[in-house]
């Protein structure tokens, strides 16, 4: 259900969507306070989170799986989004300097390729913060919001995780303490929560966020490739008594694995 992009916006425009917008947004920007004359991409779901990087000198883009469907982003000018397999993202190799996942990691049915790409499109020296529910807090157990589906993560499993895809995690924090519900009056306390849990309950937060480097030295590690398409001869392919036609035949191969 969550999945659907069309979900995704209608859960930010209620109550509890948006104060975990601005929950979540607030430690995103604690962890990357600055926004220079860099490149950045948003992957999954994250354009709730990538106004406030918007600034003169950088670049701000966002790409949504196919599987999910896609909006319009920003709500006026040009849009600043596309949809895109998220295992061939259109974009050049080291062109990002900063790529934020949200709702990606936890939907993806394509994990390893997925994040092989990213480390392909991230530059040498850039960033990555990954946003994923926390299987300890409560926001993963209740269904009520996007963070109670898909495959939520504790802050060692996302870091091994990322270490196993070629990323050097670099630091871990929590947000949305605060318990899933639609009380205005609780609600109207979440800053509060957020305060106490920064201090106190940093293993039962709602989200976990990973900001991660890219490593550039990774020996053992096999190379990924896509398939490609070629043409074989029909009398390479098929007996004689076969070939009657004679002609040729396509097929599609996967390269072996280096």
């Amino acid at each position: 259900m969550w999945a659907d992009v069309v979900d995704l916006r209608d859960f930010y425009a209620t109550s509890l969507g948006r104060l975990a917008r601005r929950m979540i947004r607030r430690r995103i920007r604690l962890m990357w306070p600055e926004a220079g004359p860099e490149s950045l991409l948003g992957l999954g779901y994250a354009t709730p989170y990538l106004a406030s990087f918007r600034a003169p000198g950088t670049r701000v883009i966002a790409i949504m799986p196919a599987a999910r469907g896609v909006l319009h982003w920003p709500g006026e000018g040009p849009g600043l989004v596309s949809l895109a397999d998220e295992t061939e993202l259109p974009l050049p190799d080291l062109s990002m300097d900063r790529i934020l996942l949200v709702h990606a990691l936890e939907y993806s049915e394509a994990l390893r390729p997925m994040l092989r790409e990213v480390w392909r499109v991230l530059a040498d020296g850039g960033r990555l913060l990954v946003v994923a529910p926390n299987r300890r807090g409560l926001w993963a157990r209740l269904e009520r919001s996007p963070f109670g589906h898909g495959l939520p993560y504790t802050a060692s499993q996302l870091q091994r995780l990322l270490r196993d895809n070629m990323f050097t995690p670099v630091r871990a924090h929590g947000a949305l303490y605060l318990p899933p519900v639609r009380s205005r009056m609780l609600l109207a306390t979440a800053a509060a929560w957020e305060r106490l849990g920064d201090r106190w309950l940093g293993r039962v937060a709602g989200v976990v966020l990973v900001e991660a480097s890219k490593q550039l030295y990774a020996p053992g590690t096999e190379r990924v490739q896509s398939r490609r398409r070629i043409t074989l001869p029909l009398s390479e392919r098929m007996p004689a008594q076969s070939r009657a036609g004679g002609g040729r035949v396509e097929a599609r191969v996967r390269p072996p694995i280096r």
